[in-house]
């Protein structure tokens, strides 16, 4: 058993990271674990690159709402790979810059998968704490597909480290991560189909905005589908085969890459709780 500690924080995203350097501010003996790089899902994987994305999107937009009106919009694209790379120059440097500034505050940074083996110890990657408070911080997961051929699907961590976008693109689940990532898709010249279960998506959102939202998908190319779920995935030779049950009957779309966007759960998995 090692020393105690008074508080160890389970998850280094910004939430964690942020009471890790509280807690040690106030005098406490602090540990800081992952099994992830340093940053999470927003510095990493979620908001930050999303908006870097989303700027080339706006740019493209921008000039297509002024054709006609002084600005020739002609030959202006996205250039995918060049984004992606601007875009890992903002996030290669945030694991090691939140690791340094941790240490640097006198927080012990810890690597590996945290796992409770009683109500007081937790093992990190083979070595046993028992600290005197653990604080859980390890954010949200995508929620399991229940159908055949999820293990397809690839999800939003993942689509933000494409190198190259391909032609048509299916997004599950009828929640903001698909709007927002098939509304930059579809800039960069994508056919993009989303696919939601409800009768009107996003819900929980302003209704009136998210008509607004669902006519600007449409005039920009976003095929929404409501009332529609995936039955199955298929493989094709040319990519995959979506097997839908629409209001109308059975359908299928042909995909090269198929997007989960149906919601994230607690990211408890390994916690052993």
């Amino acid at each position: 058993m090692t020393a105690p500690f008074d508080l160890i924080v389970v998850g280094a995203g910004m939430a964690g990271i942020s009471a890790a350097n509280k807690a040690v501010g106030a005098g406490w003996r602090t540990a800081i674990v992952d099994e992830l790089p340093y940053g999470g899902t927003c510095a990493l994987r979620g908001c930050d690159p999303k908006k870097i994305l989303r700027r080339g999107a706006e740019i493209i937009d921008a000039a297509t709402l002024m054709r006609d009106k002084g600005i020739d919009a002609n030959g202006l694209s996205i250039n995918w790979a060049d984004l992606m790379r601007h875009t890992r120059g903002f996030t290669d440097p945030v694991p090691a810059n939140a690791e340094r500034e941790l240490a640097s505050n006198g927080v012990a940074t810890l690597h590996g998968t945290a796992t409770f083996t009683s109500p007081s110890t937790i093992d990190v990657a083979g070595t046993v704490y028992e600290p005197r408070h653990v604080l859980i911080a390890t954010g949200a997961r995508p929620r399991p597909l229940g159908f055949p051929g999820a293990d397809r699907v690839i999800d939003s961590t993942e689509f933000l480290h494409l190198d190259s976008l391909p032609r048509r693109i299916v997004f599950v689940g009828g929640g903001f991560i698909s709007f927002e990532f098939a509304h930059i898709a579809a800039r960069v010249g994508s056919t993009v189909t989303i696919i939601d279960r409800g009768d009107r998506p996003l819900r929980g959102f302003d209704p009136d905005l998210v008509d607004l939202l669902t006519a600007r998908s449409a005039a920009v190319g976003v095929d929404v589908r409501s009332r529609t779920t995936i039955d199955a995935i298929d493989g094709t030779e040319s990519g995959h085969a979506v097997r839908l049950d629409t209001p109308d009957g059975a359908a299928d779309i042909d995909a090269d890459l198929v997007v989960h966007g149906a919601g994230r759960i607690p990211n408890l998995a390994t916690l052993g709780l």
